[in-house]
């Protein structure tokens, strides 16, 4: 039976940009800005949760908690339970911007929980982290980001097994972000999406997505090219006119400008 550390454990965990365009559901890449972590075994039961930073105020701060609801996912993954446990949640990710924030807080809460378990890494690897998050946010591109850092590009198999591959970024690619003032959650803004699209659109994107691999790690001057999109940022405009008008003017002034994520 894997026993608990006494000590407290901090995690910090990235924010992430997902779809780049037109890898949509599957190009994430992290960003410099970051959640904190921080949990200790506790003999007392139940949970004890403290927030600051973004979402401090709004989120719940008991077991629904999406930290602490991946904490008990990994924990019964790993057959352990504790009596209780303190959390405290130090937050610099936006919700509901297109930076990943629930991303970071299930994979934090996986990574957390690993590491709260003497033998955590050995019963869970970082692949199984990975499956595991997929049970809560149905699409790797953000989640495979917040775990491994870095470029990332990832699939769904048949099974529905998540599979990814981390890529180095050209260093001339410098990410610069424009947080909108309002909210979109992307729930909302997937239900947006169309159920259907042309064969034509497919094609589009599946080019441009290629291109986008070679234009992150190794020829930047592709894009503006490569960063086009006929799938989702058009079908889901009216949720983030703002951001979607933004991005027509850098790219008028030929700045490679998507929307992130949900926005």
């Amino acid at each position: 039976m894997p026993r608990f550390r006494g000590e407290a454990v901090r995690v910090v965990v990235p924010a992430s940009s997902a779809n780049l365009g037109p890898a949509f559901d599957c190009g994430g890449l992290a960003l410099d800005v970051c959640d904190e972590y921080v949990a200790m075994v506790s003999d007392d039961a139940g949970v004890l949760i403290e927030v600051a930073g973004e979402g401090a105020g709004e989120v719940p701060l008991d077991a629904t908690h999406l930290v602490a609801r991946s904490m008990a996912l990994a924990f019964t993954a790993m057959d352990v339970q504790p009596a209780g446990f303190v959390l405290r949640c130090t937050n610099s990710i936006p919700h509901g911007r297109g930076m990943g924030s629930s991303a970071a807080a299930i994979i934090g809460g996986l990574v957390l929980a690993r590491a709260m378990v003497s033998d955590g890494p050995a019963v869970l690897t970082d692949d199984d982290l990975l499956q595991l998050a997929l049970r809560m946010e149905s699409h790797p591109d953000n989640i495979a980001a917040a775990l491994y850092g870095g470029l990332n590009f990832s699939w769904l198999s048949d099974s529905g097994y998540a599979g990814t591959v981390k890529l180095d970024i050209h260093p001339e690619v410098v990410p610069v972000l424009a947080i909108p003032a309002d909210a979109v959650p992307t729930s909302k803004a997937r239900t947006a999406l169309p159920a259907q699209v042309d064969f034509a659109d497919a094609s589009f994107n599946i080019a441009r997505a290629a291109l986008l691999v070679h234009a992150l790690t190794t020829d930047p001057g592709h894009l503006l090219e490569a960063t086009r999109d006929h799938l989702h940022q058009e079908a889901r405009r009216t949720m983030y006119a703002a951001s979607f008008e933004l991005v027509e003017r850098l790219r008028a002034e030929s700045i490679p400008a998507v929307i992130s994520g949900a926005g």
